[in-house]
């Protein structure tokens, strides 16, 4: 399928978003709401556990293989060991670990001028359609907007509609 391959400018100039592939997910029920405890950084199992959830849902849903896990651990480890204070990590924890992580990389090299680069954001199927997510993204972008003028990008497939829609609320464009 087509894919873009341009910088776009996103709302007012600020956040971009880069679409491809072809994929989608579905979401829990709203009504499912899960005591979470939202944390500002990595905890011991973290980083493995949002590993893991990558590398699960994108090989259920979309036949990745263990490439992409491993993709994912070089990069967080990467992102984990040159982390600065203004970069932000926002994990929702549960009984059962991370729920939802979050990163805003305001560090990475490949950003240049876009800003805060919006990374390893993942809800846990149990905790899709809780409004988590959006709240997790909420923290990002008044974070984006104190440190980068507001500006955001991010990488995402094409057919991922509720995450599409999520990204689209705040103003992301192609």
């Amino acid at each position: 399928p087509p894919y873009s391959s341009h910088v776009p400018e996103g709302r007012s100039g600020n956040r971009a978003a880069f679409f491809f592939c072809n994929a989608g997910v579905g979401c829990a029920p709203s009504e499912r709401r899960p005591h979470l405890n939202i944390t500002n950084d990595f905890f011991p199992g973290a980083i493995d556990q949002i590993i893991q959830m990558h590398g699960t849902h994108y090989a259920k849903h979309w036949g990745f293989t263990s490439y992409f896990e491993a993709k994912v651990a070089h990069q967080i480890a990467k992102f984990t060991l040159d982390k600065q204070d203004t970069d932000l990590v926002l994990i929702a924890r549960d009984d059962q670990g991370v729920a939802v992580s979050l990163i805003l990389d305001l560090h990475d090299p490949e950003s240049g001028t876009r800003g805060a680069h919006l990374r390893w954001f993942i809800c846990a199927d149990r905790c899709r359609g809780t409004g988590m997510g959006r709240k997790l993204m909420n923290e990002a972008v008044a974070h984006a907007e104190s440190h980068t003028n507001g500006k955001i990008w991010l990488r995402t497939f094409a057919g991922l509609e509720p995450a599409l829609h999520l990204y689209r609320s705040f103003g992301f464009v192609l």
